[in-house]
């Protein structure tokens, strides 16, 4: 025994972590996240699963001469918004990963 602790409440204080784990999951998966290059000439949105759901790319950034900048401010706006997404991630279910070398 743990201090006290059996096991049957061990059992019963994992399972309710885990269905709060897995709301909070839900939660952040439902929201939306929003990556933008320089001036929002490019910007990606993002669900809190890092699924990609709209790509808006201005007019005046699409030069055939220069796809090269283009490229740059889509990978700009896509990391922004995934780095958006770890954040917040991070900040949410970093409680219960603290401590596991996760």
């Amino acid at each position: 025994m743990m201090r006290g602790m059996n096991m049957q409440q061990m059992m019963k204080q994992a399972q309710k972590m885990q269905k709060q784990m897995m709301a909070e999951q839900q939660e952040l998966a439902e929201q939306t996240f929003v990556g933008k290059a320089p001036d929002e000439m490019v910007v990606a949105t993002f669900t809190g699963d890092k699924k990609l759901t709209d790509l808006q790319i201005k007019p005046a950034v699409v030069d055939p001469d220069d796809v090269d900048m283009l490229q740059d401010m889509v990978l700009t706006a896509i990391n922004d918004g995934l780095e958006k997404v770890d954040q917040a991630t991070q900040s949410k279910m970093g409680k219960y990963t603290r401590g596991l070398g996760m």
